[in-house]
Order: C-alpha cells, then structure tokens, then sequence
C-alpha cells in the first residue's frame, strides 16, 4: 500500500492512498492475504487475457482538521452506483453526511473496482482485452465478460475487508451505504460480518433473493407516477415534450458525440426523477428546447409556418405546412441532453446494472428493464404524454452511445449467463448480530421500499426509519446521517463502533 498525498481543503484533512489487490478473488481470503498467506484453494481460475492479476484500490481519507493525530474511530463509505466514485467533496458540507461523520470518525472513501482511480475500467479497456483474447484464440466477449463479473459485490467487500485488515491494523469500521452501497452492505454482512462493527443504509437494502424481473415490476409504476407528478407541476411541459418526441420520431438528429437523439434517449432523461430538484432541472431543460422565435410552441409554429411556406412559395398556404413541418431542435438542448444521460464518466453504470441483481446460480436476466418496459404500452415511444424512464438500462444504449458500445458483446453474453458469485446469505443475514439501521424511502423511485421492508423483517439486529420526507439522495443533505446516527447512539448500537 501507498501514501500518495496529504493535504488540506476548507474543514478537512485529506490523505490518497492505493493498495494493491487480487483482480479474481476466487480461491483467496482476505485474511490469510492479509498475512502473506497468497496461495489460491481449489481450481486456478483462468486468467483473463490482457487483464493483470492484481489491480489498484483508492481511497481517500478525512477527518476534521483539528483531529489529524487523534485516534479516531473509522467509518468507510459505501458508495452508490454501480460503477461510481466516491465523493470529491470541497467542504465538509458539499455532501452533507460528511459534516456529522467527521465529528465522530476518520471516513474511509474506496473509489469501488473500475472506477474512479481505481483501476478503471472503461471502452479502452474493452478493446484492450478484446485484442489480447483475440491474439490468444479466446472468445473475446467470454474475456470480456468475465472480466465485468469481477467488478461486482462478491469481488468489492473482499477488497473492502482486505483493505481493513492491510491497511488499517484489523480495526473494525462502521459501513454507510448509499444505494448500491447498500447492496454491499448486505453482502459484506453475509461474508466478512466480524469486520463491521455497526452499519447505516440509505435507500438501499436490495431484495433477498435478488431477482432483476421483480425489482422492474414495482419500479416501472414508480417511474409512471413520478412522470405524472411532473407533468402536473408543469403541465405546459406535456405539450412542450410531445412536440420534441414528435419531431425526433419524424427526424435525425445528431448529438454532438454523434450519437442520436431518439425518442428512447429522450425519455432516459427522466432518470434522476427519484432525486430533488429533478422536476425543475427537467423543466428549464425543455425552457431552451426550440432554436426559433420565443421558444415557445405558438412562436415555433408560426416559424414553421412562415418557413415551410417560404420553402414552397405557398405563402397562402402557411397554416397546412405549419401542422406538416417539425420544429428546430436547438444545439444547447442537444448538447445538454448529452450531459445529462452520457456515462462517459462511469460507464459501468449502465453496463453493470441489472447484474447487481444477480446473486450465485440463478436465472438468466435476459433484460429485464426492456421486457418490463414492453409489457406496459403507457412507456412506449408514440404514447403521449411521453413516459420518462428511471434507472433502467436497454438494449439500444449500447448500440448507439459511444462509450458504452465497447462493452456490448460482453453485456449481451452475460444477460444470458446463469452462474455468478455469491452475494447474499440469507442464513447468515437472519443470524446477524451487527446493528443496522436502513432509512428506507417510503417513495423511493430506484428501490422499492415494501421490498426493502421485507428484507429488513428477515435481517437480524436491524431497524428500519421509513420516511417519506426524502427522495433517494436524501442521505446527501445534512439530516438523514445525522438521525441514523442519533438513533443508533441512543439505543446503544454504537457502543462497540465508538471505541479507537
């Protein structure tokens, strides 16, 4: 392991560090690891052409400036996802848990496998094992896949429980979890439970036994009645959103990665409904959507008009051309729908989603956001009002975004595989005695609450706060963190996470 830097911004002390760890965990225990001890149980796994066989883990570390060389409890953040980094915060309060987590703990930030600094794993990276298996006469989306199987949870809490005890003398830690960190959570109490000495979720708890088919049946509603929630603040909108739906179904347009713009990646826009102020941000996107007179629909259509008529030297005949010509699309929509629904950052994002749902040997996953969308004709492409998707990945994505075409041999084999690593427990889960206390979302658009309930009723030592007074990044503000904590505090829970 290495010291990469120290050094301070406004309210914190921050140290970089990266460690070393196995790219295949299979065979390998942390402990043993931790001790020297590198010799692999059972069957070699086959290595992964072009993949080294150990990659980097980052971290960052906090705590407050006037507690640099105090002895600290710690607190390691479990960040969601998948395939985000952990927070760059430029104050304490930039990211408001942070503030009431360094008046009590030293906080851990792992960048999790793949992202980040974290050995990353992106397009390049595809292409790179793509050519090594070719060289080698190995399927190169076999290679491929195999290599994103790795990044899951089974491979991220075995990194997470060897960093502990390599880089941080064995101490045992609190976990936060948000979202996927949450996911996490729970695998990392069905394998490692002894490293944790209390534990906090946000938003989070998956449903035990996973299934990705179930968890899209009770979030397509979600995303149905948050969409209706929208077009009721700002009913304009409806009419606004039908007209660009109208017009990128008649029409090419190119966004500026030269990506299409489509009717599906339009609705994608809709994928932070689950989060506040997401009803505004949508609503002062759509504000600048048309290039001509006002912006407004009665001064684009008299353009049109006035344009389709001039092109046909049918003056007289403006108002038929004004119901036959589509609107002008401006630039800065198309450039800022592309900021808003581009993964470039963390392309593993959309890769990896319905296969945090996959859980040792079960059933092909087969795209199960995309059959569930298909069996509700509220969410197709001509319905109006236009329905707008949440965190749902599809098929298309990765045939027309750049930054994910690379992954999509890979992505396509693995939705038919039935075999990957265990990430829950559920004999161990009832049989935990580490306390954990979920704020569970009542109308959390991304994880369902009643299924997160009905985890948590068959999770030993937990206590669930279900309000409905947050959105799914609640966690971000400066409340949710600090009534978990409160609430554990004063029923005990902490007594042992407390202790330097």
């Amino acid at each position: 392991m290495a010291k990469l830097a120290s050094y301070y911004i406004p309210g914190l002390y921050v140290e970089d560090h990266s460690i070393d760890v196995p790219l295949d965990w299979r065979g390998l225990e942390p402990a043993l690891l931790a001790m020297g001890l590198s010799m692999r149980r059972g069957a070699f796994p086959d290595p992964i052409p072009g993949a080294p066989e150990s990659i980097k883990l980052f971290y960052r570390v906090l705590c407050a400036p006037d507690r640099v060389h105090d002895e600290l409890p710690l607190l390691v953040y479990l960040q969601g996802g998948p395939g985000g980094a952990c927070p760059r915060p430029t104050s304490p309060e930039s990211d408001g848990w942070i503030a009431e987590a360094v008046k009590h703990f030293r906080v851990i930030l792992p960048d999790q496998r793949g992202c980040g600094r974290s050995s990353r794993v992106s397009g390049k990276t595809m292409e790179m094992i793509r050519s090594a298996a070719e060289t080698a006469g190995v399927d190169p989306a076999r290679a491929q896949a195999d290599l994103l199987k790795r990044l899951l949870a089974p491979s991220i809490v075995r990194d997470l429980e060897y960093l502990r005890l390599a880089g941080f003398g064995g101490r045992p830690w609190t976990t936060l979890g948000q979202s996927y960190g949450g996911f996490l959570t729970l695998s990392y109490l069905s394998s490692y439970p002894e490293g944790i000495a209390a534990a906090f979720t946000a938003g989070g708890i998956p449903h035990v036994p996973a299934s990705a088919a179930e968890v899209y049946a009770h979030t397509f509603p979600r995303m149905a009645e948050k969409t209706r929630q929208y077009y009721q603040r700002y009913p304009g909108d409806v009419e606004r959103i039908g007209a660009l739906a109208d017009a990128l179904e008649t029409s090419v347009m190119m966004l500026p990665d030269g990506s299409p713009l489509t009717v599906e990646r339009l609705q994608l826009l809709g994928s932070d409904f689950g989060m506040k102020p997401s009803f505004e941000r949508m609503h002062w996107l759509v504000d600048l959507a048309f290039e001509e007179a006002d912006g407004s629909l009665e001064g684009v259509g008299a353009m049109c008009a006035a344009r389709s008529a001039q092109e046909s030297g049918e003056a007289d005949g403006a108002s038929i051309a004004c119901s036959l010509a589509q609107p002008i699309i401006s630039d800065g929509f198309a450039m800022s729908v592309l900021e808003r629904t581009s993964t470039a950052t963390n392309p593993l994002y959309w890769t990896l989603q319905e296969f945090i749902y996959a859980n040792g040997t079960c059933a092909p996953i087969r795209w199960a956001a995309a059959r569930e969308k298909a069996s509700r004709p509220e969410f197709d492409i001509t319905a109006r009002p236009l329905m707008f998707t949440g965190e749902a990945a599809f098929p298309w994505m990765f045939e027309q975004c750049p930054e994910l075409t690379p992954f999509r041999d890979a992505v396509h084999l693995l939705m038919e595989d039935t075999d990957f690593d265990q990430a829950y427990d559920p004999v161990r889960l009832a049989a935990n005695e580490v306390p954990l206390h979920a704020a569970v979302y009542f109308d959390d658009m991304y994880v369902d609450s009643s299924l997160q309930l009905d985890t948590l009723a068959r999770v030993g030592a937990s206590h669930a706060w279900v309000t409905n007074e947050f959105e799914h990044d609640g966690l971000h503000g400066n409340r949710v963190f600090k009534h978990l904590f409160e609430k554990a505090l004063n029923c005990g829970d902490l007594e042992r996470a407390l202790k330097a």
